[in-house]
């Protein structure tokens, strides 16, 4: 209960600290927010109300403490770009953008799981030489290469938008790809240093199978290292998705963070951004605490 105790202090106190280095880091980009929302030909009579209207005109405690506060009450804050509440909008991209990461996540590790156990027992030349392509070809090449192939000159799949099954299958096909052949290289060598230690010896000294021994010990304790480069492939995916957004022409919150930064919306940016690392934390706090459920020595 205590190590769960710090491990939830060090989540609150590392998102903390990444709301304040965020706040600061997009409040020191030059120029008036307003005036940069509405141009160089705007009145200043219309500056001084947009400023008024989104709070940029108060003490930076201010504004850091209503944005948190907004946060804290989801409420997302109202974009300088457009003028409308971006809490529905926000929403909404990132269950999209979550549903993308989730889905890339679930298929890449079924098929390397098995990959991995398989190359781990009996190494083919031919699984070698796809997961090592698929490891140097980017998740974005992958994507345009799906689009000109099963929907340009096979028609197959659609090239892009977002809404049902078959929207999904070539943006989500192309992030597990890649993910998918990194795990199952992590599962090859967890197993494979596993394989090598004495308790398998010793194991299969006293008659049990090879499968008894991968299945009963090998995997569970394979599973930590596997299990901690998921986490980071996860945290990973959700920023990567960003491109694979833009070449589906998908509306996450990839392409949201993508359109904002190029308007200048310094809230919609803030907000985006401080929900990408409350998502990395979270997948870093749910790792540490799935360590303590595989292996019962940590918690110890």
């Amino acid at each position: 209960m205590k190590t769960f105790g710090l491990r939830i202090a060090r989540f609150v106190g590392l998102l903390a600290a990444a709301s304040v280095l965020i706040f600061l880091l997009l409040r020191a980009v030059p120029g008036d927010p307003a005036r940069i929302a509405l141009g160089v030909t705007a009145t200043e009579e219309a500056v001084a109300e947009l400023a008024q209207r989104l709070g940029t005109d108060r003490p930076l405690i201010e504004q850091y403490f209503s944005w948190v506060g907004g946060l804290l009450t989801g409420d997302f804050g109202v974009s300088m770009s457009s003028g409308q509440n971006m809490t529905d909008t926000i929403l909404e991209r990132a269950g999209i953008s979550l549903t993308l990461t989730l889905a890339a996540v679930v298929i890449a590790l079924a098929t390397a799981v098995p990959l991995g156990i398989r190359l781990a027992r009996r190494p083919g030349p031919v699984l070698e030489v796809l997961t090592q392509l698929g490891i140097a070809v980017p998740s974005f090449l992958v994507g345009i290469l799906a689009v000109a192939l099963f929907s340009v000159k096979l028609g197959w799949l659609p090239a892009n938008g977002w809404g049902s099954l078959r929207h999904a299958i070539l943006p989500v096909a192309a992030l597990a790809l890649v993910q998918g052949a990194i795990l199952t290289r992590y599962v090859r060598s967890a197993v494979v240093d596993e394989m090598g230690k004495d308790y398998v010896r010793t194991g299969r000294a006293q008659g049990a199978s090879i499968s008894e021994v991968l299945y009963g010990n090998v995997l569970r304790n394979a599973a930590l290292p596997v299990l901690t480069v998921t986490g980071l492939q996860l945290s990973t995916m959700i920023v990567g998705a960003v491109v694979i957004e833009r070449v589906f022409a998908i509306p996450g919150l990839g392409s949201l963070l993508v359109d904002a930064v190029g308007n200048r919306d310094l809230t919609t940016v803030q907000t985006v951004m401080m929900l990408l690392v409350a998502f990395t934390l979270l997948v870093n706090l749910a790792v540490d605490l799935l360590y303590a459920v595989i292996d019962p020595r940590v918690r110890r």
